[in-house]
């Protein structure tokens, strides 16, 4: 029998609570594992914390979010290439196969010169997949034309690297053709980050299913093309009245995914207890 994708919460799905409530969430609604992303919340930048999290909800870490959203730009370090080596590093102690990173902003020169042989590099020494994410246009308030605040690109495979990302939301905010970036990603395709979108030029991270976006067909893909990479909900909560709304869309996210996933996999569970 295929082993089953492993579908994993994002820490920021439960934003503005911290790492240590999406380790509590997921282990209640019976998620696979977490993606830890590392900014602010003090929980997320440390290491021992967060391997005591994992022990008490007995939830892995299955990818580690290094630090490279504009509010994140210290932490850590000031430093880019840093901040990236403290994330591989972060995901060896705590186990977790894969290390999410944004493409280089295009101000990071150095940065961005070395980014691919870097990330081939920590690759070889540390045998972790660091999966490279599309991203999307910004339209500044003076220009009328939105523009890519990314080098080379916000299509990683522009550049070509061993490993992706491919999320859904910023798939929506770039009007990108999902199905078609999943397939020029290839089997370098590892992780998912699962949301949707409207297809306005923002990153809303909607409940799959709420949008335009084909997260069902996406799934279903790669579950018929054999993925063996992980599948992440992330999707914005805050706006959620009460955690039992909180709960709600995060249980019927995950309910989602194992659905389409299960659809080629040929599994008998659905994840539907998550939703009781």
């Amino acid at each position: 029998m295929v082993a089953p994708i492993p579908v994993g919460l994002s820490t920021a799905s439960v934003w503005p609570q911290n790492a240590a409530a999406g380790f509590q969430i997921a282990g209640a609604l019976g998620y696979d594992g977490v993606e830890v992303m590392v900014w602010a919340d003090a929980i997320s930048q440390d290491v021992d914390a967060l391997r005591r999290c994992a022990r008490n909800h007995g939830v892995p870490v299955l990818a580690v979010h290094a630090p490279c959203l504009l509010i994140t730009q210290r932490v850590w370090s000031p430093d880019p290439e840093v901040r990236l080596r403290r994330a591989v590093e972060a995901a060896m102690d705590l186990n977790a196969p894969t290390v999410v990173v944004h493409p280089p902003f295009r101000w990071q020169r150095r940065y961005a010169d070395k980014f691919s042989d870097l990330v081939e590099s920590l690759e070889d020494e540390s045998g972790v997949a660091i999966a490279v994410e599309n991203m999307f246009p910004v339209k500044p308030l003076a220009r009328a034309r939105s523009v890519s605040a990314f080098k080379p690109s916000i299509d990683p495979t522009e550049a070509g690297h061993r490993h992706y990302t491919i999320d859904l939301s910023h798939t929506a905010a770039a009007q990108e053709d999902a199905l078609a970036l999943a397939k020029r990603m290839g089997t370098g395709l590892k992780h998912v980050h699962l949301a949707d979108g409207s297809g306005a030029p923002r990153d809303e991270h909607l409940v799959p299913g709420r949008g335009t976006q084909p997260c069902g067909e996406v799934l279903e893909m790669l579950a018929a093309n054999g993925f063996d990479g992980q599948v992440v909900l992330e999707i914005n909560t805050r706006n959620a009245r009460n955690p039992a709304e909180r709960a709600k869309d995060l249980a019927e996210s995950l309910l989602f995914a194992r659905l389409h996933l299960d659809h080629h996999q040929g599994n008998s569970g659905t994840g539907s207890e998550a939703t009781e």
